[in-house]
């Protein structure tokens, strides 16, 4: 297992979505004001888990992402790593890690920006974790996105 535990959020009227996360073995959490945005939901998600050694971020819209990936940047953060975040090509992914001196941080998000003023904010604390996993930088907004990815 690449974490111990798993929080996930959900929006309020989402029966069936927290019944399968619930039988993967997630903690579900309802988050009444995720249309707000992800910083809300992250926030939710934070408050939800309390004080922590570290917390992973993943989106539930990147399903590629590897576990060789998860535990990479999981070891980052064991490592001391304040933040980590896996990069592919040189780009940044996901799953980012997020080191438990940041719990207020993460408690005050709103927004739909997510943590991504937090990681800006301190960027000279991310550890860069270098990947080869595609699914770090491949979300799925569309039934489209599910076709393979073209090879260049």
């Amino acid at each position: 297992m690449e974490v111990p535990r798993v929080v996930a959020v959900v929006r309020p009227g989402s029966p069936e979505l927290a019944e399968a996360l619930e039988k993967e073995g997630c903690e579900l959490v309802e988050c009444v004001n995720a249309a707000e945005g992800m910083g809300a939901s992250l926030a939710c998600a934070a408050k939800h888990a309390g004080e922590a050694d570290g917390y992973l971020v993943a989106l539930g819209d990147m399903p590629f992402v590897r576990r060789t990936t998860i535990a990479a940047v999981r070891e980052a953060l064991a490592a001391g790593a304040p933040l980590a975040a896996p990069y592919f090509r040189a780009r940044r992914g996901h799953p980012v890690g997020i080191g438990a001196r940041f719990l207020d941080d993460l408690l005050s998000l709103k927004g739909d920006e997510g943590a991504k003023g937090l990681l800006k904010r301190n960027e000279a604390l991310l550890v860069k974790v270098p990947v080869g996993d595609p699914g770090v930088i491949r979300d799925i907004d569309r039934p489209e996105d599910l076709a393979p990815p073209l090879v260049v």
